[in-house]
């Protein structure tokens, strides 16, 4: 079995996938928050406890892990825990493993590994033309080519960003419920909230989805990432939910880099 590891700056992804036959089949996937300062012990106790509640075992059925960070600490601690706890080197997506995806940013090294991933993806499912819309940390837009070359794309502060900065900022303003309001017109000051980030990233991840295909044509938009579920039914430009895209695409970088 292969696990897949999406480090993010808020949570880390967690997905064990099948062997052989069932090697595409994500069997299990859990969410924790990334700690920078989580040791490589720790790190190999809490996944020992989730491949635990299917009967699993590090030392018999994991073959190979597959990481994507952008967390260089918690890169190096789970390098470290794939040696230790594994005894074998993970695929972590960097400069010099196979992707299968040309990387047409002026410096490819900027781009994030989980946006290399969620191409890798969104191409294999969908080919290209080709816009992945992530809601994670940041609001991320990755575009790929129809020939599956990645782009480039947009980077946006996340919604729960915004909102901590607002809430910080703003005395008068308490934190609220991210849910879809009664009506865009709140009537209370958490509505009012619910209603500009809710509709107004909605709204935000069209204009900015109808401006990227005025330059590369009609493309088929996928949404992912841990807020995706609450924004995309709202949007009119994503046609496709994909909440394991990023670990889809670990998935198949990492069989791209078996001998």
């Amino acid at each position: 079995m292969l696990l897949a590891i999406d480090v993010g700056n808020t949570q880390t992804v967690v997905g064990l996938f099948g062997d052989e036959e069932r090697s595409h089949e994500l069997l299990d996937h859990w969410r924790i928050a990334t700690n920078s300062e989580r040791t490589s012990d720790e790190h190999a106790l809490m996944i020992q406890e989730f491949l635990g509640f299917h009967g699993f075992s590090w030392d018999k059925d994991v073959r190979g892990i597959a990481i994507s960070s952008g967390v260089p600490t918690v890169t190096a601690a789970l390098r470290e825990m794939s040696h230790r706890y594994f005894g074998f080197a993970p695929i972590v997506i960097e400069p010099g493993v196979k992707t299968g995806v040309p990387i047409l940013y002026d410096n490819p090294k900027e781009v994030g590994a989980d946006r290399i991933a969620n191409a890798v993806g969104a191409y294999d499912l969908y080919g290209g033309p080709t816009v992945v819309v992530d809601f994670g940390t940041a609001t991320t837009f990755d575009v790929i080519s129809s020939d599956g070359e990645y782009l480039g794309g947009a980077i946006v502060p996340g919604i729960e960003i915004s909102l901590d900065a607002l809430f910080g900022r703003a005395a008068a303003l308490r934190r609220v419920e991210l849910v879809e309001p009664r009506s865009v017109i709140g009537k209370s000051t958490v509505e009012s909230i619910q209603s500009g980030t809710v509709y107004g990233f909605a709204g935000l991840v069209d204009h900015m989805c109808r401006l990227i295909q005025a330059e590369i044509g009609e493309s088929t938009v996928i949404s992912t990432g841990g807020l995706a579920e609450l924004i995309a039914p709202l949007s009119k430009e994503i046609e496709h939910q994909e909440p394991w895209l990023t670990l889809h695409g670990l998935r198949l970088v990492f069989e791209k880099n078996q001998d």
